[in-house]
C-alpha cells in the first residue's frame, strides 16, 4: 500500500515524484510504457521558454515563469544539459510588430525579466544567418534549451535513489474507490492501493480521469513533427528563434540544441488518435518551408531524422491542476501542453502544496525527510571529457575505452552505467535516451547491434527478446538456424 501513487511518467509525472520524495510518503509511479518520457517529454523542443506568451494571471503564466527560474537549480542538481540562449520572435509586417508589444506587454506583467523589442539591425548583429527582411525581434534573455528526456531520467533517477519505487510497463486499466476511502488502482502488472492519486497521464489523462466519475474536462491531441539536423548546422543560430505565434501554438522555430544540432519545428495539427506519432511528407514540408522564411540558408538535406510529438491540449486556456470535483484525494494534472517543460519544476512544488493541504484537512501534513538527497551525477560522458578525465575513466573501466556508437562517441562504458541504473534502461531507445548512442548521423546504423550484444551479456535478456521501445518492436525474429536449420548457408 502506498500512500501517494502518480499515474504517469513524462516529466511531470517524474517532477511530482521528486518534489514527493523530499517527504516521509511511500510514493509510487505508474508507467503504461516501457520507459520514462516516452510521450511528449521525449518528443518536444527541448525550450525553456520565457514566459512572455502565456495569458497573464493563469496558472500557466506563473508556473512557466517560475519553472524557467528553477532551472539552474535543476541543471546543477540534476547534472543535466540547460543553457540560456535567449529567444527571438520576429517581426516581418506591421502586424507582426503588434504582436511583438503586446507579448512584451504580456512578459512583463508576467514577470519575465529583460525583455526588450529590438531593431533589425541589432538582431542581424546577433543573428546574421536570419531573414535580412525583418523589420525587428523581440529579446528574451531568459529563455532557455535543455534535454527534455535527460531532464526527465534525471528527475525519476533522483526520485529513486530517494525511495520512490517506478513501475513500468503498467497501464492503469481501472481506478475503484474503497469504502475506507482508499484507491485501487488496476494495472496490466498489478492492483496498487494508495490513499492518494494523482493525474499526471499527459494525452490519456481524460481518460484516467473518468475511471474516478470525473469527466470534467477533455484532453484533445494536437501534433507537432520536426526535423533534426545534422551538428555541423547546429551554429546556423545561436538563439532560439520564433516567428508570431497563432492560435494553435508558438509556430515553427529553428534552434540550436544542447548537444549541437539544428532543430526545426513544429506544426501544429489536431487529430484525434492517441497514438498517432507518425511523420507526413505534408507535415514535414510546411514545417520546413516555414522555417525558410526565419533562416533562408536552411538546406534541405543533412537531416539526420524526423519525428512527430503530442500535445495534450485541454479545455480552456489554461493548465488543470487542482484536487479532483469527484474526490479531493485524486488530484488532476492535466492539459500540461507548451510550456509544460518549462514549468515542470515549478508544477511539482505547486502538486506537493496542494497535496498537503488536502492531507491537512484529513489530520496529515507532509512530513519533509531529514535525509532528502538533492543531487543526481548523470553518466560520464566521454565525449565531453578532456583527454585527462578519460584516461582517468579507462584506468577505472576498460569497457571507457571502446568506442560503440562512432557518431556520438559513446562507450560500453556507458551504455553499462545506463543499463544498471534505476529506473533501468531497458530497451534500444531507453539506452539511446541516457546516452546518445545512435542518435547520430547514422541512427543506429553501425552500433544497433553492438549495443544489443552488450544488453543481452549484462540483463541476460536473449536477443531476439530485445526491443527497440517495448512490446511490438522487437529487431531480431530469431537465429537463421532456427528458420533454415543447422545446414543453412548465405
Amino acid at each position: 500500500m502506498f500512500d501517494v501513487a502518480i499515474i504517469g511518467a513524462g516529466v511531470v509525472g517524474c517532477s511530482i515524484a521528486r518534489e514527493l520524495a523530499r517527504y516521509k510518503l511511500d510514493v509510487c509511479v505508474l508507467e503504461a510504457k516501457s520507459d520514462v518520457a516516452m510521450g511528449s517529454s521525449g518528443a518536444n523542443s527541448g525550450i525553456v521558454h520565457a514566459g512572455y506568451d502565456c495569458k497573464p494571471g493563469t496558472l500557466m503564466a506563473r508556473l512557466n515563469v517560475a519553472g524557467n527560474f528553477l532551472y539552474e537549480d535543476i541543471a546543477r542538481e540534476l547534472d543535466v544539459p540547460f543553457k540560456r540562449n535567449g529567444s527571438l520572435v520576429l517581426a516581418f509586417t506591421d502586424d507582426d510588430m503588434s504582436t511583438l508589444k503586446r507579448l512584451m506587454e504580456q512578459g512583463i506583467k508576467n514577470g519575465v525579466n529583460g525583455l526588450k523589442i529590438l531593431p533589425a539591425e541589432e538582431v542581424l548583429k546577433m543573428e546574421p544567418n536570419l531573414n535580412p527582411s525583418i523589420k525587428a525581434a523581440l529579446w528574451a534573455p531568459t529563455g532557455g534549451i535543455t534535454s527534455p528526456f535527460e531532464v526527465t531520467i534525471a528527475m525519476a533517477e533522483n526520485a529513486a535513489d530517494n525511495g520512490v519505487q517506478f513501475y513500468l510497463n503498467h497501464a492503469v486499466l481501472s481506478i475503484q474507490r474503497h469504502s475506507d476511502g482508499k484507491f485501487h488502482i488496476e494495472t496490466s502488472g498489478g492492483t496498487f492501493i494508495a490513499r492518494y492519486v494523482i493525474n499526471a497521464a499527459g494525452i490519456n489523462s481524460d481518460l484516467i480521469s473518468q475511471m474516478v466519475g470525473d469527466d470534467s474536462f477533455r484532453i484533445h491531441p494536437r501534433k507537432g513533427e520536426y526535423c533534426l539536423y545534422d551538428k555541423k548546422w547546429g551554429s546556423l543560430v545561436t538563439s532560439t528563434i520564433f516567428q508570431p505565434p497563432s492560435g494553435l501554438g508558438k509556430g515553427v522555430l529553428v534552434t540550436p540544441t544542447v548537444d549541437g544540432n539544428l532543430l526545426i519545428g513544429p506544426n501544429a495539427v489536431d487529430i484525434h488518435q492517441r497514438d498517432d506519432v507518425y511523420t507526413t511528407s505534408d507535415g514535414l514540408n510546411f514545417v520546413y518551408q516555414k522555417a525558410l522564411e526565419s533562416v533562408p540558408f536552411l538546406p534541405r538535406n543533412d537531416v539526420i531524422t524526423e519525428f512527430a510529438g503530442l500535445r495534450a491540449i485541454a479545455d480552456g486556456e489554461d493548465f488543470i491542476i487542482r484536487p479532483s470535483r469527484r474526490a479531493e484525494e485524486f488530484i488532476q494534472v492535466a492539459g500540461i501542453c507548451s510550456p509544460g517543460l518549462s514549468a515542470a519544476p515549478a508544477i511539482g512544488r505547486y502538486v506537493a502544496s496542494i497535496l498537503n493541504g488536502v492531507m491537512q484537512r484529513n489530520g496529515h501534513r507532509l512530513e519533509p525527510k531529514r535525509d532528502f538527497n538533492p543531487y543526481r551525477k548523470g553518466i560520464s560522458r566521454f565525449s565531453d571529457a578532456d583527454w585527462h578525465t578519460r584516461e582517468e575513466l579507462i584506468k577505472k573501466d576498460q569497457r571507457f575505452g571502446r568506442i560503440i556508437c562512432r557518431c556520438e562517441m559513446v562507450t560500453e562504458g556507458e551504455i553499462v552505467q545506463a543499463l544498471h541504473r534505476n529506473p533501468p534502461a531497458l530497451t534500444l531507445d531507453a539506452v539511446k535516451r541516457r546516452t546518445r548512442a545512435g542518435m547520430g548521423r547514422c541512427q543506429g546504423g553501425f552500433c544497433t547491434p553492438r549495443i544489443m550484444e552488450i544488453m543481452e551479456r549484462e540483463l541476460g535478456i536473449p536477443m531476439e527478446q530485445i526491443t527497440k521501445k517495448g512490446d511490438g518492436s522487437r529487431i531480431v525474429l530469431g537465429k537463421i538456424k532456427d528458420f533454415w536449420g543447422e545446414d543453412a548457408g548465405c
